[in-house]
């Protein structure tokens, strides 16, 4: 039986250009710091992926701030803006955990803003918010990690500058998949992941614009240009690099996922599943789907033990009998229990979600013969 992997939201497959990019750099694996030959070599693939990663969204190279990952770079961002006198922070209701989980920790006024029933950032609540009063960083994902749903980031933007704020857009999950430019959705600082693109785990950046000030957070050496210490991981940056530069080739072909998508979710519908942010803008590849009284859990084990690979919502809490948090911050409590996300990638095919919705749809047949009422004699 053939696999059939639909969990690029948690992390994608590696591509070959990435795997071809980082073996030759794990075998030439100079420190990028040194001056002989080997360390050159090393410096120079971390300044080509450099300049792949800002072409994939319209950023100057010299902004980037490579990391472990997009938690490390969320959280460089809300401490620099802190360190830079915002005092206030407000974020969505939806934001990735690491978001909100380092807010809470911040000591700052906290302000959580709600979303509609679509999944969609309430602007007028926003636009409240700001005008409380107090310098304002603001932090909402461009595309969320369960839903998909994709936000109106320039008309925040425009609320965000007229209150002289700071912007900061997670785009973990959209570049690569959509069209990402940084100066076009007007945002202070942006955060990348490479292995969202098909690259390396362990790989990220934090992308400033000229209104932004970054503050160090991991102190020690001068690599980054002064903003993170440590030994850059040469290998796994020169994977981010092809990967960034192999899903800007392809990005239009990552429409194509959306027929598929919803192909299949139309099957699932007309057993009464819902899906969240369905009519609104959402990432071509993602979708997340609830079917009532049948928990994720049941349905996750159904699809794997059939060989379909997908998740429950966020990869962050994969495991684990909790409530998706896009779900219950859309007001669809009554469905956060049994909520699935499937979700493509670069190589995934059309047969692929096909084989899905023929999996779930069998899986579902059996569980609501299990329990169906016994007929009245």
């Amino acid at each position: 039986m053939t696999s059939v992997y639909l969990d690029y939201n948690a992390s994608g497959l590696v591509r070959p250009e990435v795997l071809k990019a980082t073996t030759e750099a794990l075998a030439d694996n100079g420190n990028p710091s040194a001056v002989h030959a080997a360390g050159r070599r090393q410096r120079a693939r971390i300044e080509s992926a450099r300049a792949e990663v800002a072409a994939l969204v319209g950023a100057d190279p010299q902004g980037i701030v490579f990391s472990s990952g997009g938690t490390e770079s969320n959280g460089q961002a809300m401490i620099s803006a802190i360190r830079s006198g915002f005092e206030r922070l407000i974020l969505s209701a939806t934001e990735h955990p690491c978001v909100a989980e380092a807010a809470a920790m911040s000591g700052c006024e906290v302000v959580v803003v709600p979303v509609d029933g679509r999944g969609i950032v309430s602007l007028d609540a926003l636009e409240k918010a700001l005008q409380a009063g107090g310098k304002a960083f603001v932090a909402i994902h461009h595309a969320n990690n369960e839903s998909g749903v994709i936000q109106p980031v320039e008309g925040i933007a425009e609320r965000v500058r007229a209150h002289d704020g700071w912007l900061h857009i997670d785009a973990v999950q959209s570049a690569g998949k959509i069209p990402v430019n940084m100066a076009e959705l007007g945002c202070d600082t942006l955060t990348l992941s490479a292995h969202k693109l098909g690259g390396p785990q362990g790989v990220g950046c934090l992308i400033a614009g000229p209104r932004a000030t970054v503050h160090k957070v991991i102190f020690g050496s001068s690599q980054e240009r002064g903003m993170r210490a440590g030994t850059e991981n040469g290998p796994g940056l020169a994977g981010f690099g092809a990967a960034a530069a192999v899903s800007r080739a392809e990005l239009e072909a990552g429409r194509d996922h959306s027929a598929w998508r919803d192909a299949a979710a139309e099957r699932l519908k007309a057993h009464g599943a819902v899906v969240a942010g369905d009519g609104v803008a959402r990432l071509p590849n993602t979708l997340f789907v609830s079917t009532p009284g049948w928990s994720s859990m049941a349905q996750l084990m159904a699809l794997d033990l059939d060989g379909v690979m997908v998740s429950g919502g966020s990869a962050c809490s994969s495991g684990k009998a909790k409530p998706s948090t896009a779900m219950v911050a859309m007001g669809l409590d009554d469905l956060a229990t049994s909520t699935i996300r499937v979700s493509g990638g670069w190589g995934t095919s059309e047969s692929d979600w096909i084989r899905f919705a023929d999996v779930w749809e069998a899986a579902f047949l059996k569980h609501r013969a299990r329990h169906a009422e016994p007929e009245a004699v």
